[in-house]
């Protein structure tokens, strides 16, 4: 009987999901814009440096994971004084916050290729719980994910000071991922 011990414990153990395939971003055919609004009128904007760790599979959603960094100096909307804003204090201050991040291991399928990626966002080491739908479509070893998320940049702290207010710059920022990937090995 002490002998079935070891064995019963393997049996009533939970399944460890095991880890869904690796895919490396296409940087080239990949990008992260944002959209937000300053006295009424549009700022479109992208930031030009970012990478992501992204272990995914549609039928391995327990296995699946994300890991994403964003260099938030590079940061740009082609207004030059704006640009020159971005990294200061009151906005991203990238000195004491160089990246912005978003880890996600918890994923739902919405069906028919749709997702929400459910997971923590941290920009100027204040993180938050978020939730970003995301479309896939998957075409033998290359993947094309689209996603877009609305944020209110208030409870990151981007927009110190006069801007800490939604009186000149709107609060809600609204953030596109797109991501070309192929299946790594």
């Amino acid at each position: 009987m002490r002998h079935l011990l070891p064995i019963a414990v393997v049996i009533a153990a939970p399944a460890l999901a095991a880890p869904a395939p690796q895919w490396t971003v296409d940087k080239a055919h990949s990008q992260v814009t944002f959209q937000a609004s300053m006295n009424g009128q549009p700022i479109n904007g992208s930031f030009r440096r970012f990478n992501a760790r992204i272990a995914f599979d549609p039928a391995n959603l327990a296995g699946s994971s994300v890991a994403a960094a964003i260099d938030t100096g590079s940061a740009a909307t082609g207004d030059q004084t704006r640009d020159e804003a971005l990294p200061t204090p009151d906005w991203f201050n990238v000195r004491a916050f160089p990246r912005a991040t978003f880890t996600a291991k918890q994923f739902k399928s919405l069906g028919n290729g749709r997702f929400q990626a459910i997971g923590t966002l941290t920009i100027r080491n204040s993180s938050r719980p978020v939730v970003m739908p995301f479309q896939l479509s998957v075409n033998g070893n290359v993947a094309q994910m689209r996603g877009t998320i609305s944020i209110d940049r208030r409870m990151f702290g981007v927009g110190q000071g006069q801007f800490s207010t939604a009186d000149a710059v709107a609060a809600n920022v609204k953030v596109n991922v797109t991501i070309r990937a192929t299946r790594a090995g």
